[in-house]
């Protein structure tokens, strides 16, 4: 019996481990200005489609029944992305499977909606690891750029104008004036909804709101699906792309509730300029899997512990302290896996789980800096955390 469970145990592990990294991008150099590209624009037929596996983003538990189920059964999405280049801007497309539409609305707040993120390493003083692909690292920021599907969404206060702020019954004006103040208000409705935020790590999310990244995202819907597309400057205040630029995709179903945490995320995905030195070893990185042995990396997990705080196999997190790592392989490199076993507080995620062990956060407050309660594993061997890294990368959910 031993040796069949062993034996079932191998070959789950041996399939998950099959499905290969992301490969990389290659971003086609095109003499045309890229600047306001479409998706239908003929330019995306000089770039080359790669496919992309999304994994179900799960770390804490959703205070909703019904979030939580989806994402205890979400599965990972396959997504098609290309790139161009013009030696100024970047142009990605992104385009994903969506039988129905889901579009902002501002009218109610439990309808969700589809959307799109795209999101860039930003620039750093010295050459270091990548960010946490969750909203960067102290240290290490990220730009992300997001989108969402929307319809015409009136607001009001955006635009400081308190005479259109009157709801239409009370403006004391009839017919002719009252069809020209509604036209009035109709032009003022945003029809795009497009965000640029930057971070270093949670709670640190800031809107880029003084128009200092020039970028321009839409979203298209057919009958296969979505279509996104972002165009940005290579350089700004924030990023400098060269060479080698590594990118994060995430996409929102609003019909399975998607926000927040709810979506399908990848890890970061190489994407080499066209006409410019690569970055090797990044590339490597990202496109390769780890050479640890996952069996043996299972077994080194267990014995150290990482079953008692972290859900890993188990159904229900309520009874974990930490993190849920269900996922963790799908949308984290072997890089950050490493770094998160030997220096735990070097990124310390949302928590604590405020549904379980009410008493026992995942992180002190020490000197107004968040130090993670985990051990630091420092003192594993190579080949034992190549192993449980290796292991890590297997976990993953099916895709669809």
């Amino acid at each position: 019996m031993k040796k069949l469970l062993t034996t079932i145990l191998s070959l789950g592990i041996v399939a998950s481990a099959a499905l290969a990294a992301n490969p990389a991008i290659s971003a086609t150099k095109v003499s045309e200005n890229l600047d306001g590209i479409k998706a239908d624009s003929p330019l995306w037929s000089k770039a080359k489609f790669e496919t992309l596996t999304l994994y179900p983003q799960s770390s804490i538990e959703f205070n909703d029944k019904k979030a939580n189920a989806l994402v205890e059964n979400a599965k990972g999405k396959k997504a098609q992305v290309a790139a161009l280049h013009d030696g100024k801007n970047i142009a990605v497309m992104v385009k994903w499977a969506d039988k129905t539409k889901d579009v902002e609305q501002c009218m109610s707040s439990d309808v969700y909606t589809d959307g799109f993120a795209v999101q860039f390493a930003g620039s750093t003083k010295k050459a270091q690891p990548l960010p946490y692909i969750g909203m960067g690292s102290e240290g290490r920021p990220v730009v992300v750029h997001l989108q969402k599907a929307t319809a015409k969404v009136y607001e009001p206060n955006g635009n400081k104008d308190v005479s259109t702020q009157i709801n239409r019954q009370q403006t004391g004006v009839f017919g002719k004036e009252l069809a020209e103040y509604d036209a009035k208000v109709a032009s003022l409705a945003k029809t795009d909804y497009e965000k640029v935020f930057v971070a270093e790590g949670f709670r640190s999310t800031t809107e880029v709101k003084d128009n200092s990244v020039k970028s321009n995202g839409a979203m298209v819907h057919g009958p296969a699906g979505w279509s996104g597309t972002l165009v940005r400057a290579l350089k700004d205040d924030y990023v400098n792309l060269n060479g080698t630029v590594p990118v994060a995709i995430a996409v929102w179903d609003g019909s399975t509730m998607g926000r927040n945490g709810l979506k399908n995320l990848s890890s970061w995905v190489a994407i080499n300029l066209e006409g410019q030195k690569s970055a090797t070893a990044m590339v490597a990185e990202l496109t390769t899997e780890s050479k640890g042995d996952a069996l043996k990396g299972k077994e080194a997990a267990m014995t150290n512990g990482c079953n008692g705080c972290h859900q890993i196999e188990a159904t229900d997190p309520k009874s974990f302290m930490a993190p849920s790592l269900k996922n963790i392989g799908g949308y984290s490199t072997s890089a950050y896996l490493r770094e998160s076993i030997l220096k735990p507080s070097a990124v310390v995620v949302p928590g604590y789980n405020r549904n379980a062990h009410v008493n026992t956060p995942w992180y002190n407050l020490e000197k107004g800096k968040r130090v993670s309660t985990m051990t630091d594993y420092s003192f594993l061997d190579k080949e034992t955390v190549d192993n449980i890294v290796a292991y890590l990368k297997t976990l993953k959910a099916e895709v669809e």
